[in-house]
């Protein structure tokens, strides 16, 4: 069992990969997928495994790079995730991503519409606005990041996500974080344009869309440019003093959006 009382399981899929797997909770499944920034537990999730049982996979790629020789697009990340949801069991799940996790949630609910019983999608990445450019997180100068991603940069959560390592930590936290954002440029940098606005008319779940109100990497106009898009019904919430990271800045009002929504 890992610190936060979560408990982590190494699934052997049908592909052969293995999918390493946090989950905690009782109920309905739900699946979170992480940013680029690699993956955490957030205080969210622990208000989320309150309802569900929660599952979030560390990304293909995010600690074993050679995986990602069987990954040419999302439309490999979208069979990945289905081979997980088989390999649990499970047949139709709460899907909820983050920034790039966000851009594969979306893609996986417009491969699989039939398995995505709910979709949330917070400052998610996968749109192109020229009047608008996603911010480019991973060639921002570091000292300049936390501005960019919160809405205080010397919030709390601005310092849990950008926390430098002990001195003992330090190689293994760089690794790892560098380890997860190569995966995830992998399958979207430069621009994270991949051509999804042709695929939104698929999503056929009940779509939240979730944005800080101050979130400079992903513009809250893109909000409107994804409900567009998304035939199913959507609902907009835009979360004040929060930027790009709104479900750690603010994790109680982004909690009780996302259980409203679920119902």
């Amino acid at each position: 069992m890992e610190a936060n009382g979560t408990r982590r399981t190494k699934l052997p899929l049908a592909s052969g990969l293995v999918a390493d797997l946090l989950h905690k909770g009782s109920g309905p499944p739900l699946l979170f997928l992480h940013g680029s920034y690699g993956r955490s537990w957030p205080g969210l999730l622990d208000g989320l495994a309150e309802k569900f049982t929660v599952y979030a996979p560390l990304s293909p790629g995010a600690d074993e790079p050679d995986e990602l020789n069987s990954f040419d697009g999302f439309s490999d990340l979208a069979l990945f995730y289905d081979d997980v949801l088989r390999a649990l069991s499970v047949d139709t799940v709460v899907v909820v991503g983050h920034a790039f996790g966000g851009m594969v949630a979306a893609e996986f609910a417009a491969h699989f519409p039939e398995r995505v019983s709910s979709l949330v999608l917070v400052g998610p990445l996968g749109l192109w606005m020229d009047t608008s450019p996603v911010a480019d997180i991973h060639s921002t100068y570091p000292a300049k990041l936390p501005a960019l991603l919160f809405a205080d940069p010397e919030s709390a959560a601005a310092a849990e996500v950008m926390r430098p390592p002990s001195p003992a930590q330090t190689g293994e936290f760089m690794l790892a974080r560098a380890l997860a954002q190569g995966a995830a440029t992998h399958f979207y940098w430069p621009i994270p344009d991949r051509e999804l606005k042709r695929r939104l008319y698929r999503i056929s779940a009940p779509t939240l869309l979730v944005w800080g109100e101050e979130d400079r990497v992903v513009a809250p106009a893109y909000a409107e440019r994804f409900a567009a898009g998304i035939p199913a019904r959507s609902k907009i919430v835009r979360i004040p003093g929060a930027g790009h990271y709104a479900h750690i800045e603010q994790p109680g009002a982004v909690l009780r959006e996302i259980l409203a929504f679920t119902g």
